[in-house]
């Protein structure tokens, strides 16, 4: 791997050695999370609590990118991270990002009410709120507001969560519709930005299942409300008629059906989503759908735990050029989840995962103090003709969530 990263011009300075020969003590993995956290608080949250999301190397600056989102799988983090150390610092650090967080509240705009926010930021700019920007941030504060007893997290996110329901949630179609104009409140039901170039758009060009990050589980443990449980049930239901037998949802970006190539995250969501469902419900066939995409993951998992940020179900190798620290952690989780519910299979995965993410780390010395202590997580592209180069947050969020479900797996123990 120190071959492939000196190839992009970067040389990374490494914790640790390429893979450790034995499984994690539990002093390693406190002391990885403590220094996760103190990056994820001193370094990745700004002055204003939000995350500062992408570092671009070649220019030494900072992009922000779905800002809601990034944030929410920091506090997620940081909440994790202090359940399992009782670092304090790292609650008031997830505390700082939530308020943040719930002050993208909409109170301002009638046919907006209880929404937040929270828009894309990059190639479709600041004019759409996103559900998934949305639903992939809230899950840390309904975890915020758990550990916290403070039910402002939880409350503001339901409140979302229930807009999106009422507005975005088609039942007939087994879909949320993915934009909503920030100023009108309008669902965009014919055209998606994100298909500017395609002039005949169809439902799944503006729509998608949308379980990333569980809203209505969460918005139904925390309200009672009943129709967030229906809805989180026929949503499940619509990802297992949509799913392809490789257990990837190919025809939804951010894959890419025309080259085969799937998003290293996008489908570990709906995995999770499943998972969650099969908890509430006790119904195999979720887990054996989750099982499906998670068997995909594995085959692409690099027997020293890479998982790389483009890769393909056709059979063609993996492109090397962007290190997917974020999905490595992620996998991870829902390995470790599955082999908990028997899928044993899973084992060595995260047990790949877990090495992975502990050696893989900027060093604590490293000269660029806007890395120093981060999980690798690359992306390489070109952007108006220059390399655009970037390490991003979401290695360390996940990271931090995968080091603390590793520990409560071998130690079972929580301050």
């Amino acid at each position: 791997m120190r071959k492939m990263l000196i190839t992009i011009g970067v040389i990374i300075a490494l914790t640790g050695p390429a893979a450790h020969a034995q499984a994690p003590t539990k002093q390693e993995l406190l002391d990885a999370m403590n220094a996760s956290a103190s990056y994820a608080m001193n370094v990745l949250l700004d002055e204003h609590g939000k995350s500062r999301c992408d570092y671009n190397m070649i220019q030494g600056k900072w992009f922000p990118y779905e800002e809601p989102w990034h944030t929410g799988q920091l506090i997620l983090g940081l909440v994790q991270v202090y359940e399992v150390t009782g670092n304090q610092a790292a609650i008031e650090a997830a505390k700082r990002a939530g308020n943040w967080w719930i002050s993208l509240e909409i109170k301002d705009n009638p046919a907006l009410k209880g929404m937040v926010g929270a828009t894309h930021g990059d190639d479709i700019g600041n004019d759409q709120i996103v559900f998934a920007t949305v639903s992939d941030g809230t899950h840390g504060l309904f975890e915020l507001s758990r550990v916290t007893g403070d039910k402002k997290y939880a409350r503001v996110a339901s409140n979302a969560i229930e807009w999106m329901y009422d507005h975005m949630y088609d039942p007939k179609n087994g879909i949320c519709y993915d934009l909503a104009d920030l100023k009108t409140g309008g669902v965009l039901t014919q055209n998606s930005p994100f298909y500017k170039d395609k002039p005949n758009q169809t439902l799944e060009d503006v729509s998608r299942p949308n379980t990333e990050g569980s809203p209505f589980k969460d918005a139904y443990l925390f309200t009672g409300k009943k129709k967030f449980l229906d809805g989180q049930i026929l949503l499940s239901n619509s990802l297992i008629d949509k799913q392809y037998e490789n257990g990837i949802w190919m025809r939804y970006m951010p894959n890419h059906l025309e080259v085969s190539s799937f998003h290293p995250r996008f489908n570990l969501w709906y995995a999770e989503s499943l998972i969650e469902t099969y908890e509430l419900t006790k119904e195999k066939k979720y887990l054996e759908a989750a099982a499906r995409t998670l068997r995909t993951y594995a085959k692409v998992q690099k027997k020293d735990g890479t998982i790389f940020y483009n890769n393909y179900t056709d059979g063609k190798p993996s492109d090397e050029g962007s290190i997917c620290g974020s999905a490595v952690a992620f996998a991870g989780s829902l390995w470790i989840r599955m082999a908990q519910h028997g899928y044993t299979e899973f084992s060595d995965n995260y047990e790949r995962s877990i090495r992975w993410i502990l050696t893989n780390r900027y060093a604590a010395n490293h000269p660029d103090k806007n890395l120093r202590g981060a999980v690798i997580n690359t992306r390489m592209r070109v952007k108006k003709k220059a390399i655009w180069l970037t390490q991003r947050d979401i290695g360390t969020s996940f990271g931090m969530r995968l080091m603390a479900d590793y520990y409560q797996l071998k130690y079972n123990d929580k301050k």
